[in-house]
Formats: structure tokens, sequence, C-alpha cells
């Protein structure tokens, strides 16, 4: 099925790997510090920029036509701002702590340059279908990393996932002590870092096996 076609699979497929939009490209560095100081607010987060990033990429390429080149980023933020508040107000309803956790970052997703970018780069020049991949891809790929740096600071730094204990009470008994640097911004830009570092160090090794 054309839907399903190879071309298809890695416009999804790529920004999980090969592409990742903070991996690779290095972009949404911000967002990833500061909402990874626990598990759940950066599952919520990768979800939200997800979901806004699929949505705002199948209407801009809706209409990509009918825009004027010369107000084109007007548009997108327009159509990026709606469906930021949309998301907003629906995980103050239904999730209000994480709401409270995340702060004004849901906000700001406006300005994630991992959003702009796939509109700009890919929204504005392909087919709804192929942008909806594009922005899952792009979208869970971000994800990807959030969930890895905020489980690994919330287990290190709280002892904990998801707000349960995981951590034995009998290791901290042992004298074990949770690292509070962990909890600091400043470490999830070093987990970053390192996990750019294995992703990196992975593939140009595989690279040179070739």
């Amino acid at each position: 099925m054309a839907l399903f076609s190879k071309q298809n699979k890695d416009v999804l497929g790529k920004p999980l790997n090969l592409d990742n939009p903070i991996l690779v490209q290095v972009l949404g560095i911000c967002s990833a510090l500061a909402v990874t100081s626990q598990l759940k607010p950066a599952i919520v987060m990768g979800l939200a920029v997800t979901v806004i990033t699929a949505f705002s990429n199948v209407i801009i390429s809706i209409i990509r036509k009918t825009i004027p080149m010369r107000i084109r980023i007007i548009v997108q933020l327009v159509v990026v701002a709606a469906l930021v508040t949309i998301v907003s107000q629906m995980l103050k309803a239904f999730a209000y702590d994480v709401s409270v956790q995340l702060s004004v970052y849901v906000g700001l997703i406006i300005t994630n340059c991992i959003l702009m970018g796939r509109l700009e780069a890919f929204a504005m020049m392909n087919k709804p279908w192929p942008s909806f991949l594009d922005g899952i891809g792009n979208g869970l790929g971000y994800a990807l990393i959030l969930v890895i740096v905020g489980a690994v600071r919330e287990l290190l730094g709280r002892g904990s996932l998801l707000g349960f204990q995981i951590l034995p009470e009998s290791l901290y008994n042992m004298g074990y002590m949770n690292n509070g640097m962990m909890t600091m911004p400043a470490m999830a830009l070093i987990l970053v870092g390192c996990v750019i570092w294995a992703h990196r160090a992975y593939f140009y090794k595989e690279e040179e096996n070739k």
C-alpha cells in the first residue's frame, strides 16, 4: 500500500534513530533539560510535542498551496499557537498536577525548533499523510530522549519511577543515598551529552564496518 511505502516508513522511522532531532540535529535541547527531572512530566511533554507536531504538520500541508510565502511563518505560528492552547487546556482539565510541573514549557512548545523546523522543511513541501508521519516520527524521537533522561534522573535522584519507589529500603539501610545532583538541570545536560555521544559512537562504528 502507498500509505505504508518504504519512503513513508523511512519518514516515520528515521527520526527515532538515524535522524533523531535531539541526538543528530541537536534541537529542542532547552525543554529536554527543563522537564526531565521526573519521568511523568517528561512523558507528557513528549506526547504533547508529538501530537502538536503531527497535527500542525497536517494542517500546514493541507493549506500549503494557499499560504503566501511572505507570511508563511506567521501562518505556521498561528496554527501551532492554536494547537498548543488546546493541548494546554486539556492538560489543565485532565492532568492538572503535571500541567503545574510543566509550568510555562507547554506554552513554549510554540517556539520549539523541532516543530517549526518540520513545518518549514517538510510540511510546506509534502502531502498530508507523509507530513503526519514526519510529525509523529520527530515527536516520538524527541519524546524518546526525554523519557530516557527523565527515567535516569528520577531513578538516581529520587529512587523512584513515575512516583513509585523502585530502589528497596534495604539499599538505603546499607548506606545508599539519592544523588541530589540528578535533580539539577546541569545533570540533564550531561546525560543528554552522554546519550548523544553513545548514539554517534555506535553509528560511526557501524559506518566504519560497512
